[in-house]
């Protein structure tokens, strides 16, 4: 008998008291009404911290900007009518990616009077996103996404004050912030077209697609064109203007005729050239615009057409790791040379060729009108190019896939032979020589920076079997000598940043306890005095600096080193032992002994993004966070022997925390997220080590990205057998302890489609399994809304608390 209106109404208060306990109640298989949840007070705290503020030195290197970022995203912004085509998604109205990480709060400081007052930049109203400096430094841009349109700001440093570029929308719907520096004052940007009118109606019509005979083994892509109607939308949107911009004048100037550009760069360093990159019919249904048909140009600085540099066709029947053949990766000579250089391969792009060499590096010099010159051959493929600003080299990186190789060249631009500088494994940590320091030119290009000694740094983690220490080298590019300069100490974390003078460097130092901050120290053989500090950060979560953190290194069974840091609870007493959760994310090596290398320093400052695992040990939880999960073996054929890796891995891991005498071995959790979240599914279906797992946007039937994934090249029929082996909802019979699943509904990452974990939750619900799957409305791979990430955390640490049990209960006292 149903009640009255008014008895029913009096009962809605108490049905809405009593909702998470009817969900706890119902069976898995059936979907629960539940709203946002809240972590603990303690998790929710250090969640509502502000972030700990960017610093962006200058070009110029006299001054610093202290961004503040919103940590976290709102629903009602990731809920904006977002378009997804051809791979992209970006706002309907504005023409931005979504989301965006905005500017709450933005100051300026010098650096070479640290006693003068800073420059509060004050913002008119909200939205501002994309800080960048000038080439000079005198000015800096920002953007502000409106409710229509993305606008252009421009600040004067000195005196902080920004205004509005008038009259002109910025379309960022092919990437963020395409622009090409001429000099401190002009730039070209990507404008919307004035007259592009209405966008084109929706009409349906039937999409065909078709192959004809000929091998196309992409990988599997989200949010892709399926029909006219959405190449026509995406030519709409992806359309724009390029626009040259007076900062100082704020006058802007149309150049040429709207196209599909994606890429706009200066040529030299007098601003008179442009080289551009556009979209061209055909489009692709299976492919992102990335791999559309492109043609390359050099243009006067009017947009004038000078030349056509290239046609790239459809990036189609490329072999996974291969390359299109004939010309690619175009770069623009940012020195006085005022060249453009790009790379051909030399094997048709096939990596399973044998040839001598595989791709070599061209030049065509000014007026453009010649033939294009061969600068370097190389035996492997060409991984990137960086100028040195002496205008006359450059270093060139090659990988050779197979063994997971790359080698670095000093390259001589024109005349003389390359020279060797350093080759390791991609993965070399101990021996890694660090990376070039780079400098801004007027023009707005990153460059090695050079001494008047012909000699240029190279900044490096240092990596060791204690913890990283970083340091500065200097490499002399006339007899490759090395000197060191600094290298930072074991109690606190320095990292050399750049040169301000001769002797003084800007260093950043932090450590356990003390905030990432900006301080002038000399180097050399006449250092005198103290450093001195140039700002004072403190740390917004303090409460934070409670978990005990600890760097635990030792060996699986077959000797490859392994580690994990293990973060203790805030009131956790000696001899305890907990539930614990390991967190981790397996990776491939062709050497056991690169695998075994460590990465971190205990000296570090702790930082805990929002959905970081390390915030449990607030519930009481012991965490084994970043636990190393080598996959060792040859690169073809190492997922073969992947679930016995991980599944030894684990072990190890396991046995390691009980020698502690912190965890109880009997309340272990696996978790990962992505490829760390397919792991965890993996060993619940292979092992019975654990009692519980969470896995986060995960990818689980590996049917479903037939063409490779991760580091794996064979296609599920070169490798069948390892993919039906690697696939755990094939398992799903074996997965007998509780899964915790989350995905993003809007997951657009590669082979991590929601469908995963839909299926994998089906299976397990209908064979009777342990589940839960949380679907975050509008999240994408990593999840940003301040609601989304409480809510994750909230069902991270209901769960293990219902299968691990209370981590502060009498099973874990000593």
């Amino acid at each position: 008998m149903s009640l009255p209106f008014p008895r029913r109404r009096a009962l809605l208060p108490a049905l809405l008291l009593a909702l998470p306990l009817l969900a706890s109640l119902l069976p898995m298989g059936r979907a629960m009404a539940m709203g946002y949840q809240q972590p603990g007070p303690a998790v929710r705290e250090a969640l509502d911290a502000p972030a700990l503020p960017r610093l962006l030195v200058a070009p110029d290197r006299q001054t610093l900007a202290l961004l503040e970022l919103r940590r976290f995203n709102s629903l009602e912004e990731l809920a904006r009518p977002t378009l997804r085509l051809a791979g992209l998604r970006f706002d309907a109205a504005s023409a931005t990616p979504q989301p965006l990480a905005t500017v709450q709060r933005l100051r300026l400081r010098s650096l070479l009077q640290p006693e003068a007052p800073e420059r509060v930049v004050e913002l008119p109203g909200s939205g501002f996103h994309s800080f960048s400096w000038a080439p000079d430094g005198q000015r800096f841009v920002l953007e502000r996404r409106g409710p229509a349109s993305n606008e252009l700001w421009v600040g004067e440093t000195a005196s902080g004050q920004i205004r509005q570029i008038p009259f002109l929308r910025l379309n960022n719907a092919l990437g963020q912030g395409e622009q090409a520096w001429l000099n401190p004052r002009e730039l070209v940007v990507l404008g919307i077209p004035k007259r592009r009118g209405a966008p084109p109606r929706a009409m349906p019509s039937p999409a065909v697609q078709e192959s004809l005979g000929k091998a196309s083994p992409e990988r599997t892509y989200a949010d892709l064109l399926k029909s006219p109607q959405d190449e026509a939308a995406f030519e709409y949107h992806a359309r724009s203007q390029l626009t040259l911009v007076d900062l100082a004048t704020g006058q802007t100037r149309e150049l040429g005729e709207p196209a599909l550009f994606s890429a706009v760069s200066s040529v030299g360093d007098q601003g008179q050239v442009l080289l551009t990159e556009r979209l061209v019919r055909p489009f692709s249904y299976h492919l992102t615009w990335d791999d559309f048909p492109q043609v390359v140009e050099l243009r006067q600085r009017d947009g004038r057409l000078l030349r056509e540099l290239a046609k790239l066709p459809m990036k189609s029947g490329v072999a996974i790791d291969g390359a299109l053949p004939g010309p690619r990766v175009f770069y623009a000579s940012p020195t006085k040379d005022a060249a453009v250089y790009w790379v051909e391969a030399l094997d048709g792009g096939n990596p399973n060729a044998r040839v001598a060499f595989r791709d070599r590096v061209m030049r065509l010099d000014p007026p453009y009108s010649g033939e294009a010159l061969e600068v370097q051959r190389m035996p492997h493929r060409f991984t990137r190019l960086r100028f040195l600003d002496d205008g006359q080299h450059a270093l060139l990186t090659e990988t050779d896939r197979n063994r997971a190789w790359t080698r670095s060249y000093l390259l001589p631009l024109r005349g003389s032979q390359s020279k060797p500088l350093f080759e390791h494994s991609v993965r070399e940590r101990y021996r890694h020589p660090g990376q070039p320091l780079m400098r801004t030119l007027p023009n707005g290009h990153q460059v090695v920076q050079t001494t008047a000694q012909g000699e240029i740094f190279m900044i490096g983690a240092g990596a060791s079997p204690r913890g990283e220490r970083p340091f500065v080298d200097r490499l002399s590019i006339r007899d490759l000598g090395v000197q060191r300069l600094f290298q930072s100490g074991e109690g606190s974390y320095e990292l050399p940043l750049m040169p301000l003078d001769e002797r003084r460097w800007l260093m950043q130092r932090e450590s356990p306890s003390e905030a990432p901050n900006l301080l002038l120290r000399e180097l050399g053989p006449a250092a005198g005095g103290a450093p001195q500090l140039l700002t004072r950060i403190k740390d917004p979560s303090p409460q934070l600096r409670r978990i005990k953190r600890e760097l635990v290194s030792f060996k699986r069974a077959d000797g490859v080193e392994l580690s994990f840091w293990l973060y203790l609870p805030p009131d956790y007493r000696e001899g305890e032992r907990r539930p614990a959760l390991i967190w981790a994310y397996p990776l491939e090596f062709n050497d056991a002994s690169v695998a075994g290398q460590l990465s971190g320093a205990p000296s570090r400052f702790a930082a805990y993004p929002g959905i970081s695992p390390q915030l449990l040990a607030l519930e009481g939880f012991v965490v084994l966070n970043e636990a190393t999960m080598p996959v060792v073996g040859e690169q073809r054929s190492m997922n073969d022997g992947f679930i016995e890796q991980i599944t030894m891995n684990a072990r190890a891991i396991i046995d390691k925390a009980e020698e502690l005498g912190v965890v109880d071995p009997k309340r272990m959790a696996i978790g990962g997220h992505s490829y760390g979240a397919f792991m965890a599914a993996n060993l619940l279906a292979h092992t019975k080590l654990f009692k519980a797992g969470i896995a986060r946007s995960g990818a689980y039937n590996r049917t479903l990205t037939p063409f490779g994934f991760q580091s794996e090249r064979r296609s599920l029929w070169d490798a069948r057998d390892t993919y039906l082996k690697l696939s755990p909802f094939l398992y799903a019979e074996r997965i007998k302890e509780p899964l915790l699943l989350i995905h993003g509904e809007a997951d657009s990452n590669s082979g991590t489609f929601p469908m995963q974990s839909e299926r994998l939750f089906q299976a397990l619900s209908g064979l009777g399994g342990t589940v839960r799957y949380v679907n975050l409305p509008y999240e994408g791979h990593g999840y940003t809304a301040r609601e989304s990430v409480g809510h994750v955390q909230w069902e991270m640490a209901q769960w293990l608390k219902t299968h691990l049990g209370d981590p502060r209960g009498a099973d874990s006292r000593p």
